[in-house]
């Protein structure tokens, strides 16, 4: 069974293609990372998924149902939900406030949906009336995983969840990736950090000046030379 199928997607800005025919298959419950070089077209793979970019060919199917050409608060109610690797959060608004903004879509049961944030991220509790400007790049990565979990998703993507922080606390979300998926959504993730992104994931993909160079489980991909030496560090 198939929760998410990306097939043959040409997507980009203006009249640029970035993605030239990229496909990508996600299973329930997996845990999916892309790879690649910067500037591969990987950011812009997520946010075509999540709508913000509209593909100019091929298709998108989540849940088996057909998404590509749908705004992203259609494909948000659907179950798929995209956490951005810049401005994820509202800084001016306290983390309590954030939480609600993240159940705008959803307000029944949302009191129930943030103490259950609040279980999964216990410092966000402790700082429920800073406001999210106050975060450290940590916290604010919690934040953001914590809103976008406010709409109960079957599918997360996130976009360079890692990015800045220091590595304990690259360990710390990545712990915390791994506890939500155990819990249910599927997660596909963008990192830079390939070998500790791969080392936890299911499968991986490695995407190459906007095409599919390389597919695998994350142990297949990690002991392939040829992506050891141009992505783990050799």
């Amino acid at each position: 069974m198939e929760l998410l199928r990306v097939e043959n997607i040409f997507s980009g800005y203006g009249k640029k293609d970035i993605l030239m025919g990229v496909s990508v298959v996600v299973g329930p419950s997996e845990i999916v990372t892309i790879i690649g070089p910067n500037g591969a077209g990987k950011s812009t793979l997520l946010k075509t998924i999540a709508g913000l970019l509209k593909p100019r060919q091929g298709e998108i199917y989540f849940q088996e149902e057909a998404i590509h050409g749908l705004r992203p608060a259609e494909i948000t109610r659907k179950g798929l939900c995209y956490v951005p690797q810049e401005q994820n959060v509202f800084p001016n608004l306290s983390v309590g406030e954030n939480l609600e903004m993240g159940a705008y879509l959803f307000q029944k049961g949302w009191r129930q949906k943030k103490e259950q944030v609040f279980a999964r991220f216990p410092v966000l509790k402790d700082r429920v009336k800073l406001k999210a400007g106050g975060l450290s790049g940590g916290e604010r990565q919690m934040l953001a995983m914590g809103m976008a979990l406010m709409v109960e998703p079957d599918l997360l993507l996130l976009d360079e969840p890692s990015a800045g922080l220091a590595p304990n606390l690259v360990e710390m979300v990545f712990e915390k990736i791994v506890e939500i998926n155990q819990e249910g959504p599927a997660v596909v993730m963008v990192e830079q950090n390939a070998l500790e992104s791969l080392e936890l994931s299911h499968r991986g993909y490695v995407i190459v000046m906007g095409r599919n160079r390389m597919e695998g489980s994350g142990t297949e991909l990690i002991r392939n030379p040829e992506i050891r030496e141009s992505f783990l560090g050799g």
